[in-house]
């Protein structure tokens, strides 16, 4: 993996070139991702899903994050990166089941690691069960959901612990349940501005009727 080819870029989004996804994270050069977030309606209440990274990557083992998320290669238009959810999740969706929330370029830095990302980001409205999640286990070993309105909370300081349930996958491969309580230290450490931004772009796309 360290060695996917991926399209690089200055921070204006002027092509470079490209380079290995393990010279992307050390040089720091800019990047395109794909991000994508499930939400579902239930029982008149609204969720949001987070997948469990699993604990054999590198950055943020264990830690819930993105639903489905990964760099684009250097061959893959802004489309093809739909297929993270499917090699990720188990899931096969089509672009068009997909709505854009926009371009984010944001920058996380720290010792011996730099990701610099333009990030194109869609929401998902789900109607899947737990069961219908079949997880690529080297990237993934969980899948959870939480209240949207409580996790929005969470992030703006109003609540200091969060419902979740949901299953991970256990030392003999199987699914079992989760329902505990977590705090934000549970959750990959994306910029604050992100986390707003994504929040308040869900918010109001679920307010619609």
């Amino acid at each position: 993996m360290d060695q996917e080819l991926i399209q690089i870029f200055n921070s204006e989004k002027q092509k470079l070139g490209v380079a290995t996804r393990k010279e992307v994270h050390q040089k720091g050069y800019w990047h395109e991702a794909f991000h994508c977030w499930f939400v579902s309606e239930e029982d008149r209440n609204f969720y949001i899903y987070f997948q469990k990274r699993s604990p054999l990557k590198k950055e943020y083992p264990n830690l819930f994050d993105i639903t489905a998320a990964g760099h684009l290669l250097a061959h893959e238009t802004v489309q093809d990166g739909v297929r993270e959810i499917e090699e990720e999740l188990g899931i096969t969706l089509s672009f068009q089941d997909l709505i854009p929330l926009g371009e984010l370029k944001y920058s996380i830095k720290k010792a011996n690691y730099i990701d610099n990302e333009f990030a194109h980001v869609y929401v998902y409205k789900s109607t899947h069960t737990f069961e219908d999640f079949l997880l690529q286990e080297e990237e993934v070993s969980g899948i959870i959901k939480a209240k949207f309105d409580d996790f929005y909370r969470l992030w703006l300081g109003k609540l200091e612990t969060l419902m979740i349930n949901g299953f991970e996958i256990n030392n003999s491969g199987q699914k079992q349940q989760v329902t505990k309580l977590v705090n934000k230290h549970h959750f990959a450490p994306h910029q604050p501005f992100y986390y707003k931004y994504i929040l308040e772009a869900i918010k109001q796309l679920l307010s619609k009727p």
